[in-house]
């Protein structure tokens, strides 16, 4: 198993520290440093600065919105920073959610999947450097009727096939993402129930096309953090938690609060978001279950977070990316040195 870590969204209070935390990552032999957008810090200036002040570790999107770029405009941006950083970038995309694709990028959150579905087909088109042409529900290229012909990506990649992932959460998108997609990045993943809530899906849009698991890269995020204490490390992710669970989308549309009830916790979910669209945040985080976060997260020792980390491969994690926390660098740099000191411990490395 192989890991990588997350530096989340720019402009978090951290980025002074995160160039260094990268810089660790890529010395300590971690696999990949994804970076993330939402509506402040995009993800491809941030990778292009990473990447241009580290020598190995791979760089990727978690992720470029979908509703925020066309998809030519997305090949292109995917094509230079593989030529760039000479074969070391990967691309994530993902649809968002209703309130940021509506209310930020002025796209209407609908079909995802089949918006998806074919954002990836041009996608793949132009990166191949094939004259792009394409005829869907969606985007039709060239437009019909006006002085536009069917062109081509002027850019080499360093690759002929840049890895391509997609963030998944609901069944029909991680069945879809097995289908079209070369990873697949997961959040709040609990190793026990990571077969029901995803690989089962996954499996079967690759059974889907024809194809199995091996080379597919099982990518979930998981917070990371190193003490004796392991219920005050857990209340460190209390707000983290309650935010996606609970506020993390309308009350209808919630991807991270049917994930929490797939995982068991229909009613827990149910009033962390009660309490959180209500304004009560701090009861919102209280009433997330300690036993939801211990299972979504790598903390404690070294000893404990090998197992935890076992329990992840045993699962079918090929990619476990790490979000290590801390107050301070130093803090932030030992969970990194932890997080390759359990890979050894668990006999993973």
């Amino acid at each position: 198993m192989r890991l990588g870590i997350n530096l989340g969204y720019w402009g978090a209070g951290m980025d002074a520290d995160n160039l260094a935390v990268a810089q660790e990552a890529d010395r300590l032999g971690y696999d990949v440093c994804w970076a993330a957008e939402a509506y402040g810090s995009d993800a491809p200036t941030v990778l292009s600065w990473v990447a241009a002040q580290t020598e190995r570790i791979d760089v990727g999107s978690a992720i470029m919105q979908i509703p925020a770029r066309q998809p030519a405009m997305t090949a292109m941006t995917a094509a230079t920073l593989d030529s760039l950083t000479k074969g070391r970038f990967r691309l994530g995309l993902g649809v968002s959610g209703p309130q940021v694709s509506e209310g930020w990028y002025g796209v209407k959150f609908d079909k995802p999947l089949a918006r998806t579905r074919e954002y990836v087909e041009i996608v793949r088109k132009a990166m191949s450097r094939e004259r792009l042409s394409h005829e869907g529900e969606h985007w039709t290229l060239p437009l019909p009727g006006g002085p536009g012909k069917p062109i081509k990506l002027t850019v080499h990649p360093e690759r002929e096939r840049i890895p391509l992932y997609i963030a998944a959460i609901g069944p029909k998108n991680l069945e879809q993402t097995g289908e079209i997609a070369d990873g697949a990045l997961l959040i709040f993943p609990a190793a026990e129930h990571l077969e029901a809530t995803a690989l089962r899906h996954i499996r079967a849009g690759r059974e889907k096309a024809g194809l199995g698991m091996d080379g597919f890269d099982v990518c979930p995020t998981v917070p990371l953090a190193v003490g004796d204490d392991v219920p005050g490390l857990a209340d460190m992710f209390r707000p983290y938690t309650a935010l996606y669970v609970g506020g993390m989308g309308s009350r209808k549309q919630n991807f991270y609060n049917q994930l929490a009830q797939r995982m068991g916790y229909e009613k827990e979910a149910a009033e962390i978001q009660d309490k959180y669209l209500a304004g009560d945040k701090a009861g919102a985080a209280a009433a997330v279950p300690h036993s939801l976060i211990d299972s979504t997260t790598l903390l404690g020792s070294v000893e404990r977070i090998a197992d935890g980390m076992r329990a992840y491969a045993e699962a079918g994690v090929t990619t476990l990316t790490l979000a290590p926390a801390g107050f301070t660098l130093e803090e932030r740099i030992t969970a990194l040195r932890a997080g390759t000191q359990a890979l050894e411990h668990a006999g993973l490395a």
